[in-house]
């Protein structure tokens, strides 16, 4: 069996090598296709081993990737960008599986995003189909997708992304979600990477309509769906208007069937019914109880990195939330109890708190 590393590449000199470094040991052949790199790039490559090309760039990443994988041999290709390291794995295990499931399927890896927020820096986690078999193409102009109703299988592969932390793609993309859009006005999946794309440039109002399309047009089954709707509860808490707090109640009441097995939803669900009674404590005090019960829900369903979602939404995120709740409500031994747990669990704004109570 050969595995090829198949790679995109534009001056990524800052994160090449490290992601180079840990997928070696993994692979038989590294391809890259360098579209137009002014620094190091190809130098650092060449000197890892690997097979780079110039490919001129055409305003399409789909386009792009399957002119890397039309120069690929491999019986399986892994997909990788340049800021993203795989974790140590075995190949041995690794091809153990492979050989064991029959059909054409695709490969899931575990990424793991860090990111910077109010607490400093959080990770999430998404399953992407990044190992393709032979003959495996993509299709898209951006966040392009591998062609084909094929399923995806998680594999024990677990990469670290680090890039949200170094640089803000979203003026680059905007132009080509837009389009995308336009060619595609029925496809879900570019609604949502259009709205993800414009919250993430702060751009909340804006980012509205296109959340709104992609919840009329997403299937149940599609793997984006569920992240997407915790993307959007969180885009009309943010904004926190009396029409976004009545379509966020929309919305939780319409979803608890599907999500409400997932620490994501539930912790969304909480913030949601805190905002909501504080909005008019006399008419919501009746939800008051939801909120100390999603965060313990949340701590029953624990950390699920496999289906997606903010880490620490199933252990110290909700542990801290719960232990916020108790200390507003007057409860100060349950409040002391889920801030020690939260800061066992090295989350730093519990031991802050816990510092601040026992002053």
């Amino acid at each position: 069996m050969k595995l090829n590393l198949v790679m995109i590449v534009k001056n990524e000199e800052r994160s090449l090598r490290r992601c180079l470094k840990a997928a070696k040991p993994l692979v038989d052949q590294i391809i890259i296709a360098d579209t137009g790199s002014t620094d190091r790039t190809a130098e650092i490559a060449r000197t890892m081993g690997a097979l780079v090309m110039d490919f001129p760039w055409v305003n399409d990443f789909s386009a792009a990737r399957n002119f890397a994988l039309d120069h690929s041999d491999g019986d399986w290709n892994l997909v990788l960008d340049a800021d993203e390291y795989l974790r140590p794995c075995s190949r041995r295990d690794l091809e153990k599986i492979l050989k064991k499931r029959e059909g054409i399927w695709l490969g899931g890896i575990t990424r793991y995003d860090s990111y910077e927020d109010e607490a400093g820096i959080s990770q999430s986690t998404s399953v992407l189909p990044r190992l393709l078999p032979r003959g495996i193409r993509y299709e898209g102009i951006i966040h392009e997708q591998p062609k084909g109703d094929y399923p995806c299988y998680c594999l024990p592969l677990a990469a670290d992304h680090d890039g949200y932390l170094v640089a803000d793609k979203g003026e680059r993309n905007l132009p080509y979600l837009q389009e995308a859009v336009r060619q595609n006005p029925l496809d879900g999946y570019y609604w949502f990477q259009l709205a993800s794309t414009l919250r993430n440039m702060k751009r909340l109002k804006e980012s509205l309509e296109p959340f709104g399309r992609f919840y009329g047009l997403a299937e149940p089954s599609c793997g984006y769906r569920s992240g997407g709707v915790v993307l959007y509860l969180y885009t009309l808490l943010d904004l926190g208007t009396g029409e976004c707090l009545d379509k966020a109640a929309e919305i939780v009441e319409k979803e608890q069937a599907a999500l409400g097995n997932w620490s994501d939803f539930c912790f969304v669900c909480g913030l949601f019914y805190m905002k909501r009674v504080l909005s008019d404590v006399e008419r919501y005090i009746d939800l008051l109880p939801n909120i100390e019960r999603c965060y313990l829900k949340c701590l029953k369903l624990g950390e699920r990195p496999e289906l997606g979602g903010v880490v620490g939404t199933g252990s110290f995120k909700a542990a801290y939330n719960l232990g916020a709740w108790y200390e507003v409500s007057g409860q100060m031994q349950l409040a002391g109890k889920y801030y020690r747990e939260a800061a066992k669990m090295g989350y730093g704004p519990a031991r802050e708190r816990l510092k601040e109570i026992n002053r």
